[in-house]
């Protein structure tokens, strides 16, 4: 048996990898970048944490004599509840592996920051946005990085469908690190992004190697109902809801909507019919959303009604259903999104419910996150210059003054969330304790560069319709995917 599949029985239970991970991880070890690309489901995560237990067991003198610590593994997620998520299952399986993000306590984050140091972890998440914070780059000069793991590698493209602006900087991130081994992860990559990702790395396509798995799941069903009204919708759930929650079977399901408010609707009407679920959307509290969340994984919820702010990080075996309610933003989304189903292998049913108008509601939320450079200037003029009345009226009083009392008009939001990600205003957006770090990002101001996210978004949403109206989907997918 080998050193890697010792670790793999050892702890995590099991006997073989799957292809390609033997291959990936021989690259790893080798000191060999690579770029994995893999459905959702099929074993990603272990191709850099094996490796990382691996890097972890080397000892040479330096690290005998205490003069250099062990081999960390750095790993770069988009969510901290992700990160919670991964991390509470190494430790359940033994591995020394941690996370530090906003989420902690200024006392819990000082105490990691030592174990980081001493050498105590062989693994440690964090998000890109954590190397803006000088005493995180104190702690990782003490450690020899051994591999740098970038997950949802997607995000690091200005082409791809998560986009983030820390994670453009991932390439000077590497510099500061030391240029380490580097493997970005994957269920998602158009060709131009796959290329993306490798430039923005610092990297060339020759030094990474892509190990595409491919992106056929033959166990989803994929199906498209055309709707045309409300009623029809319900409808359509319910047949779904007939075919898989039954008392005899113990699968679950995540209905998926576009905004809150179509899904508070679609709640009463389920509760109406006494049909039990429970709902997972953005407004939630913070330890609200992760009771609902846990709930779900125990299976003692087996419905919940979604936004896409539920699923990143859900590794849930026996869902069985996925229903899109509304037309997703992008094939990248979506795909995402129904690979949740049937990850044990077994039957699970993907439907679209299609309604032309829902098109409108889509195009809208196109433009409610592709704010213009005019109006992220004029939101930022706010934030700099009327700190005190918002601290003191809070979202609604800048909405007021910005989006002409348009109530269901989210472009602050995405605004406040882009100031965020580029660190001119604190990561966790509370608006009672503004304060405004620095100027507005050129990005933001250049409006050649904004209109052409925006028409990228539309082009997005015109792939979904023609996968919608496609003959053969599956081979919709591959084409648009780039898979033979």
């Amino acid at each position: 048996m080998s050193t890697a599949q010792h670790y793999l029985k050892q702890h995590f239970g099991y006997d073989q990898f799957r292809f390609p991970q033997a291959e990936i991880i021989a690259r790893i070890m080798d000191g060999q970048h690579a770029l994995v690309i893999m459905p959702t489901g099929s074993g990603k995560s272990l191709c850099f944490q094996i490796p990382a237990l691996m890097l972890a067991k080397i000892q040479p003198a330096a690290i005998a004599n205490g003069t250099q610590r062990r081999p960390l593994t750095l790993v770069l997620s988009p969510l901290i509840a992700l990160m919670k998520d991964q991390v509470d299952s190494l430790q359940a399986a033994g591995v020394a592996a941690t996370f530090i993000n906003s989420s902690l306590s200024k006392r819990e984050r000082e105490a990691r920051y030592k174990a980081v140091a001493r050498g105590d972890y062989c693994l440690l998440y964090v998000t890109p946005e954590r190397f803006r914070k000088a005493e995180f780059l104190d702690v990782i000069a003490q450690r020899n990085i051994g591999l740098l793991a970038v997950d949802e590698a997607h995000c690091i493209s200005e082409w791809g469908h998560d986009f983030r602006p820390d994670y453009t900087r991932v390439a000077e991130f590497r510099a500061i690190i030391g240029n380490p081994v580097t493997m970005a992860l994957t269920a998602t990559a158009t060709p131009e992004v796959q290329l993306d990702i490798v430039a923005q790395l610092g990297l060339t396509r020759d030094e990474m190697r892509m190990f595409h798995e491919g992106i056929d799941r033959p166990n989803l069903e994929l199906r498209v109902a055309d709707i045309w009204d409300a009623d029809e919708k319900q409808e359509s759930m319910m047949a779904v809801f007939e075919r898989w929650l039954t008392p005899d079977t113990t699968g679950s399901g995540i209905v998926y909507f576009t905004l809150i408010r179509t899904l508070l609707e679609f709640s009463e009407r389920l509760q109406a019919e006494g049909i039990e679920h429970v709902c997972y959307h953005g407004d939630l509290e913070r330890h609200d959303r992760r009771a609902i969340q846990d709930d779900f994984m125990n299976g003692r919820s087996r419905l919940v009604l979604a936004t896409n702010a539920f699923g990143m990080g859900v590794d849930k075996e026996n869902i069985r259903f996925v229903v899109h309610a509304d037309i997703p933003g992008s094939m990248e989304s979506y795909y995402q999104e129904i690979g949740r189903a049937g990850r044990d292998g077994l039957p699970a049913e993907c439907v679209l419910l299609y309604d032309q108008r829902d098109l409108n509601t889509r195009m809208e939320f196109i433009r409610w996150t592709n704010p213009d450079a005019e109006f992220c200037e004029r939101t930022y003029h706010h934030l700099a210059h009327s700190t005190e009345q918002i601290r003191a009226f809070g979202l609604d009083w800048l909405r007021e003054r910005l989006c002409d009392r348009q109530r269901h008009d989210r472009r602050v939001e995405t605004v406040l969330g882009l100031l965020q990600r580029y660190g001119v205003i604190e990561d966790e957006i509370d608006l009672s304790k503004l304060e405004v770090l620095g100027p507005l990002p050129a990005p933001l101001l250049d409006q050649d560069a904004r209109a052409a996210k925006l028409l990228r978004d539309q082009k997005k949403l015109y792939a979904l319709v023609q996968y919608v109206q496609s003959a053969d989907r599956r081979q919709f997918i591959r084409d648009y995917f780039g898979v033979a």
